[in-house]
């Protein structure tokens, strides 16, 4: 996990994210705090619980965002999970235990991606040892058949010719020279039973591996085929480093990430904090709290890779809170999100400068696409402020969706340009296309009058 100041942390946020600074800094806190309890001593270090947070805001003003880049800042397993998708035990539907499940799998992926790329090189030299056999294949004959006949002069000469041709195949390898030449390898490759598995709780509620464990009952099968050298190199490459990669100690590390560093957010938490009299729809609201609960305060959850604990798991909740309150959570929910922090409603100002200056600004994506066409696209001064204006009166006058406004808006604008990009640059009509306001306006001026119309279009 690397380590940032929270001076750093928020600089960095900066770079893709306008405004919350509120926020910024709690998140920034939240995680610099994850280094500091490791500095500790051991006895007091599994004592020091995280500070969980709520975000409180409405759509589209960075709450997903800020958790989504924080996690790979600090490159430690992320999962967005949605609380309406879950219901109470009982209920059908994903249970809460899942997210802690999801979490370790991509963990998983990410420490095995990690032993990949350390494994590269050495993978790399024994792939094009086995190519280079595939091309020449060793006389094995030369060891075997040494006898009181034989002439030892000659068995080296062969030797030595052979070693000189297989040195002159690499050379023409790595020169791209043997790119058309056809091998046959083999593959390895299992097809396994199809099963049909009946549970009222989900696949996930078994605590065995069923894949892992019909390939230990069922052999392996090898397929033969033909295929370039180039080809051939990325499967025998793949091959090598899988068997290279030492599974054990990549989910020991995965595990040890998730217990240590692992983020979960957990987005639409206001959809689960309604009380009910216990009937109705939203039964099971409730009682997504209460399942909820134990993983937020810590526990040992059971998955394929083993048991993980959640003590020291950040999770980091988000809601609007239109209808309901963060007060309607039950209470001992509301106590382990100790640090709550409000996202402030984004306007014109703020439009301006999400299209301008973050590193992904939507005005830079869309010019990097145009170019693609070898268009060369530039937007206004006027036609950025023209543009924030309107998302800025669609989002007061109907539902207030955020700077995700601005993606509809900028698709609107641009959909007769992307349209006819191609055949412009073919019959050599236009490279250049500057977008102001006037043709801002052209593009979005009925949709603007017509408040019925922009309901459907914006």
């Amino acid at each position: 996990m690397k380590t940032f100041t929270p001076k750093e942390i928020v600089s960095e946020l900066d770079k893709y994210i306008i405004g919350q600074k509120e926020a910024k800094r709690a998140v920034a806190i939240a995680l610099r705090n994850r280094w500091r309890r490791q500095q500790v001593p051991p006895d007091l270090r599994d004592e020091i619980a995280p500070k969980n947070i709520i975000m409180i805001g409405p759509t589209g003003v960075g709450k997903t965002e800020i958790s989504r880049r924080l996690a790979k800042l600090a490159q430690a397993p992320f999962i967005k999970v949605e609380a309406s998708k879950f219901t109470e035990v009982g209920y059908v539907g994903r249970d809460v235990e899942s997210i802690i499940r999801d979490l370790t799998d991509l963990a998983v992926k990410m420490a095995k991606d990690e032993e990949r790329i350390k494994v590269q090189e050495k993978a790399q030299e024994m792939a094009e040892e086995r190519l280079l056999d595939l091309l020449l294949p060793p006389v094995t004959s030369i060891a075997t058949s040494v006898g009181p006949q034989q002439d030892p002069t000659r068995i080296m000469q062969e030797r030595e010719l052979q070693k000189g041709t297989r040195e002159k195949l690499r050379t023409l390898f790595k020169g791209g020279k043997l790119d058309d030449r056809v091998v046959e390898i083999e593959i390895t490759e299992q097809k396994l039973p199809m099963v049909e598995i009946f549970s009222t709780s989900g696949v996930e509620e078994m605590d065995m591996n069923i894949k892992d464990m019909f390939s230990n009952i069922f052999p392996k099968k090898t397929k033969r085929r033909n295929v370039k050298v180039p080809e051939a190199i990325k499967i025998l490459n793949q091959e090598e480093a899988q068997r290279l990669i030492d599974m054990d100690k990549v989910v020991k590390q995965a595990v040890e990430r998730v217990e240590q560093s692992g983020i979960v957010f957990i987005d639409e938490i206001d959809k689960i904090a309604g009380r009910e009299s216990g009937h109705g729809p939203d039964v099971s609201r409730e009682g997504v709290q209460r399942d909820l609960l134990p993983i937020v305060e810590g526990s040992t959850i059971n998955t394929k890779y083993g048991m993980v604990k959640t003590d020291h798991i950040l999770f980091i909740a988000s809601g609007a809170f239109h209808v309901s309150k963060p007060s309607d959570l039950i209470p001992e929910f509301q106590g382990r999100f100790p640090i709550r922090v409000e996202l402030r409603s984004l306007g014109k100002e703020d439009f301006i400068r999400i299209l301008k200056e973050p590193e992904n600004a939507l005005t830079k994506q869309y010019a990097a696409l145009m170019e693609t066409e070898g268009i060369k696209l530039k937007f206004t001064e006027d036609a950025i402020a023209e543009i924030s204006e309107m998302a800025t009166i669609v989002n007061d006058r109907m539902e207030n969706i955020g700077a995700r406004r601005l993606h509809t808006i900028m698709e609107r604008i641009l959909d007769i340009i992307s349209f006819d990009a191609p055949d412009m640059v073919a019959t050599g009509e236009i490279k250049k296309i500057a977008i102001d306001a006037k043709y801002v306006r052209e593009r979005l001026s009925d949709i603007i009058k017509d408040e019925d119309l922009s309901k459907y279009i914006l």
